[in-house]
């Protein structure tokens, strides 16, 4: 049991580690960048003045409330071309990220191959089963592979580091960006 606890705890000390790396990369190919600094500032005074059209907006029908409407849909065509070349931007950096990680992932699942490094408080979803169980032995669903709680670690500290370091994307340019995983576009009166 202390094998394992000892695993656990250096997947976890990897994945700050990774991740460090990973904004560490980030930052030299990406967010030290003028063209980065000029289009995250962009950004952000866009989201910012959209975001204050969109309160002053009122409900009466008319000529000048069209052409308000006009404005705002065109400041959000501007943003959104804005944050497409802020994505273009950081792209570079992801490819080396990609590239280095996967170098990473090749040398710990050699290294953790095989082993249980932590035991899971539930059963995955089926679909999940093939990861979190990945390379072991048995058909205990509730042992975890390095693989599992390595992505889980990583995709929570990654985030919280960004946050520390302040290279995270605002809130504002985040809720006006939306996403895959970010809130639905606004719809009604705007769209």
């Amino acid at each position: 049991m202390s094998t394992m606890f000892a695993d656990t705890l250096l997947i976890v000390f990897i994945s700050v580690c990774t991740a460090l790396l990973a904004e560490g990369i980030t930052w030299v190919l990406v967010y030290r960048t003028d063209k980065y600094k000029r289009l995250k500032a962009e950004v952000e005074k866009q989201s910012k003045k959209l975001e204050k059209k969109k309160e002053t907006i009122t409900e009466s029908a008319g000529r000048q409330q069209k052409k308000k409407i006009g404005k705002i849909k065109r400041q959000e065509e501007k943003l959104k071309n804005n944050n497409r070349d802020l994505s273009m931007v950081r792209m570079k950096s992801m490819f080396a990220i990609g590239f280095c990680f996967t170098a990473l992932m090749g040398m710990f699942n050699s290294i953790f191959d095989g082993r249980v490094v932590a035991k899971l408080p539930f059963t995955p979803l089926s679909y999940i089963q093939g990861l979190s169980h990945r390379n072991l032995l048995g058909d205990d669903t509730t042992d975890c592979s390095f693989i599992f709680l390595y992505i889980l670690c990583t995709m929570s500290i990654r985030q919280n580091i960004q946050k520390i370091l302040g290279l995270a994307p605002s809130r504002a340019a985040t809720k006006q960006a939306g996403g895959f995983l970010g809130p639905p576009p606004p719809s009604g009166k705007f769209s």
